[in-house]
């Protein structure tokens, strides 16, 4: 007897969400099937890769994470242009590390200048990322927003605690917005209903589930995202289906095991090799959570996801 594989019916379908405008806009979601499994359902829209950048110098980044970048990590436009041209970036996320009140607390106005002129100076979708202070993102975002009008943003990160000023900007101002909660099904359902109460549309939201690396709990991250997953593909919850973005790289260069030099913990192998599989390791668990959109920061880490995306995809 030949063997069938067992299949699942899903009664659901994920959203489509396009994210920034114009040639280049990138469209995610529209699956009908648990992550790549493509022998169930479709997967119309691949998962797709944004990279780092940062409006000021980062001063923690391991060299090897640095060493992509030397050179253009003081200009936030030649940084992205870089990815874009040298790197093949689809997307950028510009992390608004200034503006953090217990570092430079760069001010919204000039925070708001910076991100339109890397608006202006590239024409892939562009990701904007506060610093998860409540009232600093508020004044940074919403000025963000009037800024950048019609730009097409993603803003984020939008939280209970501050959705009702950002999000407001955000959808006055035509930008989508990543709707970011604790690590809970119940957290992320309730804020997607708190910004459709506000008047955002499904497809001006996607769900940042709050994300972690390998060692640091990504087991439960994972779980908590295969709960929204078959919570929107088979018991039709439509507040839940909705396209997931992860920042997986920040929590990922931030670990202890990235920065050990080789010379103090031989048995951890090359740093830099260690730091590029960690990365890349942690974006393809993601992935297979149900991951539509990763932000990376390590070239050769995205070549990784880049091979394994396609390979899942043909599989």
């Amino acid at each position: 007897m030949a063997f069938e594989v067992p299949k699942i019916s899903y009664s659901g379908k994920i959203k489509e969400v396009i994210l920034g405008k114009g040639d280049k806009a990138v469209t995610v979601g529209g699956e009908t099937s648990y992550p790549l499994h493509l022998f169930e359902g479709g997967m119309p829209k691949l998962p797709r890769i944004a990279m780092e950048v940062y409006d000021m110098p980062p001063d923690d980044w391991p060299e090897a994470a640095l060493a992509p970048f030397k050179g253009v990590t003081d200009n936030p436009v030649a940084w992205a242009k870089k990815c874009i041209d040298e790197y093949k970036a689809e997307m950028i996320c510009l992390q608004l590390l200034s503006t953090d009140p217990n570092g430079l607390d760069r001010g919204a106005d000039e925070a708001a200048e910076v991100v339109r002129e890397v608006a202006d100076a590239i024409d892939v979708p562009l990701i904007v990322w506060g610093t998860d202070n409540h009232e600093k993102d508020t004044e940074v975002l919403r000025k963000v927003c009037e800024t950048c009008q019609d730009k097409r943003l993603v803003i984020g990160p939008v939280e209970e605690g501050d959705y009702k000023k950002i999000a407001a900007a955000a959808l006055g101002y035509n930008h989508t917005v990543i709707a970011s909660s604790p690590i809970d099904i119940n957290l992320a359902k309730q804020l997607n209903i708190l910004l459709g109460n506000l008047g955002v549309p499904d497809n001006q939201i996607i769900i940042d589930p709050t994300v972690s690396s390998i060692g640091y709990g990504i087991e439960y991250c994972y779980s908590v995202m295969e709960r929204i997953r078959m919570a929107a593909l088979t018991q039709q919850d439509e507040k839940l289906q909705l396209p997931i973005i992860c920042n997986i790289a920040r929590e990922t260069w931030k670990t202890k095991e990235v920065k050990i030099p080789a010379a103090e913990e031989p048995k951890l192998g090359d740093t830099k090799k260690r730091g590029i599989l960690m990365e890349a390791m942690s974006a393809l668990i993601l992935l297979l959570a149900g991951g539509d959109v990763v932000i990376m920061r390590h070239p050769e880490a995205i070549d990784l996801i880049r091979d394994m995306i396609t390979e899942l995809s043909a599989s």
